[in-house]
C-alpha cells in the first residue's frame, strides 16, 4: 500500500511554512520535527513507511523551504518556533497526536506537550534529548562557551559549524559505511543554511539553547503523571547526544521503549528501515486503532 505525500504551504502568523503531509484527517495523527542543520527533508524516507497515519512533517522558521527572515527581523527562539508550530496544527484542525522528534524537534516538541499536556498520545524520539546526561560534552563545549560569553572567538567556533564539512561529519561520524549515506543530505543543508542572514538566526538559536534544559523537570513530570509511552531509538555514536539520554526516558515512563543502535546523529540516513520498523511496531501497540495497517510493500 502506498500513500500520497503532499508538499504544502500554511501561512501562520504572517510567516509562510512549508510542510510534507500524507494520510488522511481521520486517521491518528504523527508530527514529525526535524533538528539542525536540516528539514523535513529529513524525513522523505520515513513517511512512505508510515501507512495508516496521517503524517505532518513542518520546516520550522529558517530551515528548508519554509521563510528565513532575517534574526533583526524575527526574534528566533525555540518558544518562537514551538508558537509557530502550534499555529500550524490549529490551522490544520490537528488537536491530539504523537511526535516524532530529532535533535532541535526535541524541545519544540517538548513545549508542545507542556503545554498542552493531554494532547500528545505518545513520543518517538531519535536522538532529541530530554535529559542531563544526554549532552555530549565535546561536542556541546563550543555552543556552551558561545552562551557564556559572545565573543569573536567564541563565535567564529560556532561558526565552523555552518561549513560544509562540518554538517556532512554530522551525518558521517558513528556510521560505519558512510557510502550508504545520501551526499544530497549535507548538501542540501549545507544551501539551505547558507542563505545571507542564515548564519545569524542559528547563533540566535545555539544561544536560546540554554532554555532547554530548564525544562527538562517539567518535561519528566509529564512523562511520570502520564506513563506517555515513548520509543527511544538512538545512535550510539551520535557526537552531540550520548545513549544515556536514551535509557534516561525509561527512570520517568514504564512505557519505554530503548533501542541503542549502530549509528550517529541522523540514525534515520544508515539504518532507517530499521527505525521504521520499530516506529510501526511501537505505534501498533499504542495507536491500537491502526495496528492491522499493513506495512508497505518494498
Amino acid at each position: 500500500m502506498k500513500t500520497a505525500i503532499h508538499h504544502r504551504y500554511a501561512t501562520v502568523d504572517g510567516r509562510r511554512l512549508f510542510y510534507r503531509e500524507s494520510g488522511s484527517p481521520d486517521m491518528p495523527t504523527l508530527v514529525l520535527l526535524h533538528g539542525f542543520p536540516t528539514s523535513s527533508y529529513m524525513f522523505r524516507n520515513l513517511i512512505p513507511q508510515l501507512v495508516g497515519y496521517r503524517v505532518i512533517a513542518p520546516d520550522h522558521l529558517g530551515f528548508g523551504l519554509s521563510d528565513a527572515p532575517g534574526a533583526a527581523e524575527f526574534d528566533y527562539s525555540f518558544d518562537a518556533l514551538a508558537d509557530l508550530t502550534a499555529g500550524l496544527l490549529r490551522h490544520l484542525g490537528v488537536d491530539r497526536y504523537a511526535l516524532v522528534v530529532q535533535d532541535y524537534g526535541a524541545p519544540i516538541g517538548w513545549r508542545l506537550a507542556l503545554r498542552e499536556p493531554d494532547a500528545v498520545t505518545a513520543v518517538v524520539t531519535q536522538n532529541g534529548n530530554g535529559y542531563d546526561e544526554g549532552f555530549v560534552p565535546a561536542g556541546w563545549q563550543p555552543v556552551w562557551d558561545y552562551q557564556r560569553q559572545q565573543t569573536p572567538q567564541t563565535e567564529a567556533a560556532l561558526r565552523g559549524a555552518f561549513t560544509l564539512e562540518a554538517i556532512r561529519a554530522q551525518y558521517v561520524t558513528g556510521v560505519e559505511d558512510p557510502s550508504v549515506l545520501a551526499p544530497d543530505t549535507w548538501t542540501l543543508d549545507h544551501a539551505y543554511i547558507s542563505r545571507p542572514g542564515n548564519a545569524e538566526v542559528q547563533l540566535k538559536l545555539f544561544l536560546d539553547y540554554t532554555t532547554n534544559p530548564p525544562l527538562y523537570p517539567a518535561l519528566h513530570a509529564w512523562l511520570r503523571s502520564r506513563q506517555i509511552p515513548v520509543l527511544a531509538t538512538w545512535g550510539k555514536h551520535d557526537p552531540f547526544f550520548g545513549p544515556d539520554g536514551a535509557r534516561a526516558f525509561a527512570r520517568d515512563t514504564g512505557n519505554a521503549e530503548i533501542h541503542v543502535m549502530e549509528g550517529g546523529h541522523f540514525l534515520l540516513e544508515s539504518a532507517g528501515d530499521e527505525v521504521a520498523a520499530l516506529i510501526r511496531e511501537f505505534l501498533s501497540k499504542h495507536l491500537p486503532e491502526v495496528a492491522s495497517a499493513p506495512a508497505p510493500a518494498g
